[in-house]
């Protein structure tokens, strides 16, 4: 028998940030019901191209956890949120996971703010 279709597809999302930003920015987001939980990975370095010059940049790595019917309001308050001018925001989809950590992560989401 197949598995039972997710009743919130879920989504990472990628956000990297200034370490001093990373804490507030993860509870804000969960403490408003835009996702269930944030793992904050410490100690990224980012190297890129920004107007032209190279950079490298001491980071934190968030991987939020969420549903798919969020990511519009959850990609537009990381916008709001974020000291960035043009924050990472990726989004990708969970294919499978635990079922009693998906089923937690829906309840979580379900219950809103």
């Amino acid at each position: 028998m197949p598995p039972s279709p997710n009743p919130s597809p879920a989504i990472l999302v990628l956000v990297t940030c200034p370490a001093a930003a990373s804490e507030d920015l993860s509870s804000r987001l969960v403490e408003e019901g835009l996702v269930a939980c944030v793992n904050i990975i410490g100690n990224v370095t980012s190297v890129y191209s920004w107007q032209g010059r190279l950079c490298s940049e001491p980071e934190q790595l968030l991987v939020l956890k969420t549903g798919r019917a969020l990511w519009e309001a959850l990609r537009d308050r990381i916008k709001e949120l974020h000291s960035y001018e043009v924050p990472e925001i990726i989004c990708l989809p969970i294919e499978d996971g635990y079922k009693p950590y998906m089923d937690w992560m829906n309840s979580v989401l379900s219950q809103g703010k």
